[in-house]
């Protein structure tokens, strides 16, 4: 049995020795205890160490690919964070799908981060869905109610037309072919999620959904990535879209371009070749997957992007046939932002069934990634991907 010595400030010099040598065995050994242990975390940070090194502008970013966000190597340097937040768009009986999809990007990110989550509703939100939403985290969370305006079918549409264009959906198997609150939710997430009130002090968003999965822990900010490069598009997963659903979809996007010869300046240097394989003429169905998606906020709600989604709207194509927030979004990103400021996370790891972005060789181990990597979309023929790291 060991003896303690009788002098308390003996006592109390062994115990401390002790606990700074663990606190160091920990430190060195176990990257959670030093995350959640470090001076700028306790002080409300954030903050924790993480390496950097930079390759220039990449429009591929990896952990490595620094420098990091304050200049010093750690999380969001000196306590750093973007102006962002989560944006969640759901139904009340969306619940405990959403909850799986919020208890991992709190796993591997945002308890450390602390950013706050904005859900938004075509109705109002129960108390229910509030109380265990917000049980799943720290970081604030907002609940909002979409104007039906901006979530409805407007009067304006031919319903004789848009029933037609449905039933012949239908009867080709065309996914979500029949589903008017499919269209208005395209709708919205095109034209009118960026201009809710509760976005309106924003600058970046990450998009959830549903029964989605995070397979990495991130040891760096996104958000702060997108800020640092000048980003304006942040994605995981790419792929053809269904031309049954946009068979006009680029007639419509070359009509509005012709209409605007003041945005030649502003196409310099695009990522067109991304979406279209000779030059504009046509497009070639590349689109990035936005069920994931990072994205500037004022880039969606600057002049280009603005007045070319409010120009699809007027021909009518969300109702007449099924044009989706995905091909719009990739379509204005590649249109009007240059080419290096859009990013493939390769590190992030995501599902959305059916299709998983697994990181691969370095990136998976440095993530602690649970995904398997012969698991991964960019390899298979129908992934854009390929396509858009050769620009």
């Amino acid at each position: 049995m060991a003896i303690l010595p009788r002098s308390p400030y003996k006592l109390g010099l062994i115990l401390l020795a002790f606990g700074v040598s663990l606190h160091t065995l920990l430190t060195i050994t176990h990257s959670g205890y030093a995350a959640s242990t470090h001076p700028k975390r306790l002080l409300g940070g954030g903050s924790s160490p993480s390496s950097y090194s930079g390759n220039g502008g990449s429009s591929q970013w990896t952990e490595s690919d620094g420098p990091a966000f304050g200049g010093n190597g750690t999380r969001g340097g000196r306590g750093e964070k973007a102006n962002a937040a989560f944006v969640l768009l759901a139904r009340n009986s969306d619940l405990w799908e959403l909850a799986s999809s919020i208890k991992q990007m709190e796993s591997t990110f945002n308890h450390w981060a602390g950013y706050p989550y904005v859900f938004l509703n075509d109705e109002p939100f129960s108390d229910e869905f509030k109380k265990y939403t917000q049980e799943l985290t720290d970081a604030e969370c907002f609940y909002g109610l979409i104007e039906p305006s901006h979530w409805n079918q407007p009067d304006w549409i031919d319903e004789e037309k848009a029933t037609a264009a449905r039933n012949d959906m239908i009867e080709k198997k065309v996914i979500y072919g029949h589903s008017v609150p499919y269209r208005n939710m395209c709708r919205f997430n095109s034209m009118f999620f960026y201009k809710h009130p509760l976005l309106a002090n924003f600058d970046y968003y990450w998009r959830i959904e549903p029964s989605i999965k995070f397979y990495c822990d991130l040891d760096y900010d996104p958000f702060l990535v997108m800020k640092e490069k000048n980003a304006v598009y942040g994605f995981v997963l790419s792929l053809f879209e269904y031309i049954e659903t946009i068979p006009t979809l680029w007639d419509a996007t070359k009509e509005f371009v012709a209409s605007r010869p003041d945005l030649k300046e502003t196409m310099k240097g695009n990522a067109l070749e991304f979406v279209s394989e000779d030059g504009g003429e046509t497009y070639n169905r590349c689109h990035f997957w936005s069920n994931f998606e990072i994205g500037d906020l004022n880039f969606w709600r600057g002049d280009a992007y603005n007045s070319y989604v409010e120009f699809l709207d007027k021909k009518g194509g969300f109702y007449y046939e099924r044009w989706g927030d995905a091909p719009v979004h990739s379509i204005g990103a590649a249109l009007f932002a240059k080419k290096e400021q859009i990013i493939f996370f390769e590190d992030i790891g995501y599902t959305h069934n059916p299709f998983t972005h697994c990181p691969q060789g370095a990136s998976h181990s440095a993530g602690k990634c649970s995904c398997d990597p012969k698991s991964n979309f960019d390899n298979e023929w129908y992934s854009c991907t390929k396509r858009f790291l050769a620009l």
